[in-house]
């Protein structure tokens, strides 16, 4: 525990990162079940308990659905670690495999993924790939349903699809469920057999490598490998976005096919392919560009129905982030309305299981009296904000403060994502937003469609940094035409309009 993991690393229970407000370390638990990420009620009572103990008191659940502990020191974070092996919390380890929170209890779900998870982590294992790839690469096994992971970014992505021989699995690399360039759509076996190939060629290429990094010729040769396409695969879509041709008979990119169990490389002649505009390597988990859930996709937030007579409720913390007393109020009221499971989910949330129909209601009011979100239209979703100060030693700003009064006060404009960042370094959200507030020496600095790290249009004193955003509200209300969207008013403004209606007094 000497050796504290570099910032980009996942911090792990084992190797917790340095951050500004101390060691952070993140959990994967797999107590509930095989793939769920499930804990009991008293679980995570227990757990939060040990980080009011041994940390400050934050706990969050991050874009992809892990646990984080903040505010640990170099002598807590071992105790930490003592009393979660004593709590017989499993956590998982290795590449990451991810499968979404209601994986085979989702009555509308295509397939269930956790067996293909389960297989291609044997396989990742079996490779001996684990120690070559590095910490941010990862696999997402969708089966569809009402809680989909379109909005994770992935390495390799495998969608289930229905056909008409079956079910069948769209794989695709290097994004989210918008924006993944598209490969070939096969069966189990061969889904397995090919992540693994993706996987092998992302480690050749080195620990930072990622699959945005393969070369038209290693994609096409993927591609090949079988001989389903998954429809309008590959078309010739512009360079510039780093998406690849068509894989047609006599590509010149065409490649032999490749076996399950061959080395597959590439020489360091290839070129590789530019990433996606916006797509960042990010420090943390809070995702790459501004991005807007497709029509199909439904909020992380709400009730959703399961195989049993039961339902599941998904509640989120705002901005990712709650005091472990609070987490420990809200399992407490779950404990005693009967919910037997608590998951962690993608998009901040906590998935409540096992409880009767008739407790999602009382569960909800009970979360909503301690500051959770319970409303999908809760202004506080399109808000991104880390700890800032006084939690953060980095932090220039209060930005939870920020955002709460923001949130309160412009409701009727936050259809874009504002990000609250205390420095530069923009740890909540490392893409581009419509409008980030960075904390720095000349105060609350607003940067327009850009990221935290961007040089900001506009100052003013951080402690009144909620007014300029009032401002800007205002101006959007001015301005904006009939049926127009504020985000849509933000771009018409230009960022001269709105960094000056910023500094308004």
């Amino acid at each position: 525990m000497n050796a504290f993991s570099r910032r980009g690393a996942c911090p792990a229970l084992a190797a917790p990162m340095q951050t500004g407000d101390g060691l952070l370390v993140r959990l994967n638990p797999v107590a509930g079940g095989p793939s769920s990420g499930g804990l009991s009620p008293k679980l995570l009572i227990a757990l939060a308990e040990s980080a009011l103990r041994h940390g400050n008191g934050i706990m969050e659940v991050t874009a992809r659905g892990s646990l984080q502990i903040r505010g640990l020191t170099p002598e807590s974070a071992p105790l930490l670690a003592t009393e979660v092996d004593a709590l017989g919390i499993a956590v998982r380890t290795g590449v990451p495999v991810e499968t979404g929170p209601l994986a085979g209890i989702d009555p509308r779900e295509i397939a269930d993924p956790r067996p293909l998870a389960d297989q291609i982590r044997a396989a990742i294992e079996e490779a001996g790939l684990t120690q070559r790839l590095g910490p941010k690469v990862s696999v997402v096994v969708d089966g569809g349903g009402q809680l989909t992971l379109d909005a994770v970014t992935a390495d390799v992505r495998l969608v289930a699809t229905r056909s008409d021989a079956g079910v069948r699995w769209l794989m695709s690399v290097a994004g989210d469920g918008r924006n993944a360039k598209p490969l070939v759509m096969v069966e189990d076996e061969a889904a397995r057999d090919i992540a693994v190939a993706v996987l092998r060629m992302v480690a050749e290429k080195g620990r930072g490598a990622h699959a945005r990094d393969l070369s038209e010729r290693q994609l096409t040769s993927l591609a090949s490998w079988h001989s389903v396409p998954p429809p309008s695969v590959l078309p010739d879509i512009s360079p510039a976005r780093g998406e690849i041709g068509s894989s047609t008979v006599g590509s010149p990119f065409a490649a032999p096919a490749i076996s399950a169990t061959s080395a597959i490389g590439e020489t360091s002649g290839d070129s590789a392919i530019s990433p996606l505009a916006g797509e960042m390597s990010g420090r943390t988990e809070g995702g790459g560009q501004d991005r807007h859930p497709s029509p199909s996709t439904r909020s992380p937030i709400g009730i959703f129905d399961t195989i049993t007579a039961n339902t599941a409720l998904a509640i989120a913390l705002p901005y990712g982030s709650m005091p472990a007393d609070k987490i420990i109020g809200l399992a407490q009221g779950a404990l005693t309305l009967g919910t037997s499971e608590i998951r962690l989910a993608p998009g901040r949330a906590l998935l409540f299981l096992g409880q009767p129909a008739a407790a999602s209601q009382p569960l909800q009011h009970t979360a909503a009296t301690l500051g959770f979100v319970t409303d999908p239209a809760d202004p506080r979703t399109r808000i991104a904000a880390c700890p800032g100060t006084p939690a953060c030693a980095s932090g220039r700003i209060a930005t939870r403060d920020i955002a709460e009064t923001i949130a309160v006060e412009n409701t009727d404009i936050l259809d874009f994502t504002l990000h609250i960042s205390g420095c530069a370094k923009g740890c909540a959200h490392p893409g581009k937003a419509a409008l980030t507030l960075v904390g720095g020496e000349n105060g609350a600095g607003l940067v327009v469609n850009a990221t935290a790290k961007a040089l900001p249009a506009g100052y003013r004193p951080g402690y009144d940094a909620a007014r300029g955003i009032g401002r800007v509200a205002a101006a959007i209300r001015r301005a904006r035409l009939p049926g127009e969207t504020a985000a849509a008013c933000l771009t018409r403004l230009g960022a001269a309009g709105i960094a000056e209606a910023y500094r308004q007094e």
